[in-house]
């Protein structure tokens, strides 16, 4: 069953995807990175993931997701686009996905995609293994957003975003943010929390300029 959800859940999106209007900002952020031979973290909240896992697509690049169902239902739709999984939250596999996502940002340039507030929340509250990981291996994160003009949103223990045909979607990539291995790693929470907000606040005003 898991097998036909992906199936049609890529089916469905991809043609979703396929009729909106992509206005996307902020791209050479993480560009230059990886074109420099460095590694890069790019990350967004949870509940905005699938369009700019989308946007990321067919590069090669590496995504992560959690042990459940459907984290299983998007892993494989992501497999199907062209994304490494790693798999494993905080509450299971973590210390393992945490080595992996070691292993590939040393292996730059590499790109890997992860929602810090993943799988189960708390929302817009960033797990630790992010900020630890650009700390050790000497690698920034680049903070994005989306936001789409035709929308469902599923509501859990965040607003889950799922884009309807014939919108727009309006993504946009962050500048860089390095983490010191000497800061205090929740002065480094909220350095990521606020520059995540600001981002999110631009690209929803460039969005309402952008629809007027």
């Amino acid at each position: 069953m898991i097998s036909f959800y992906a199936w049609m859940g890529n089916w469905v999106l991809s043609l979703f995807y396929w009729t909106n209007l992509w206005k996307v900002r902020g791209a050479n952020n993480y560009l230059n990175i990886l074109n420099s031979g460095k590694s890069v973290s790019i990350c967004c909240w949870h509940g905005q993931l699938l369009p700019i896992i989308k946007n990321l697509s067919n590069h090669n690049y590496h995504a992560i997701a959690g042990t459940h169902k459907d984290a299983e239902i998007i892993s494989r739709i992501c497999t199907k686009w062209g994304l490494n999984m790693i798999r494993g939250s905080s509450k299971e596999k973590g210390a393992e996905a945490y080595k992996e996502i070691i292993q590939v940002l040393r292996s730059p340039p590499a790109l890997v995609f992860i929602t810090p507030d993943g799988p189960s929340g708390p929302a817009r509250i960033p797990k630790p293994g992010i900020i630890r990981a650009a700390k050790m291996t000497n690698t920034v994160i680049v903070p994005a957003t989306a936001f789409s003009t035709k929308r469902w949103g599923f509501n859990n223990w965040d607003t889950f975003y799922v884009e309807k045909p014939f919108g727009e979607i309006f993504i946009e990539y962050g500048e860089p943010l390095f983490f010191d291995r000497n800061m205090d790693q929740q002065e480094c929470v909220d350095q990521l929390i606020t520059k995540m907000n600001i981002l999110e606040n631009n690209n929803l005003q460039y969005a309402n300029n952008a629809t007027k």
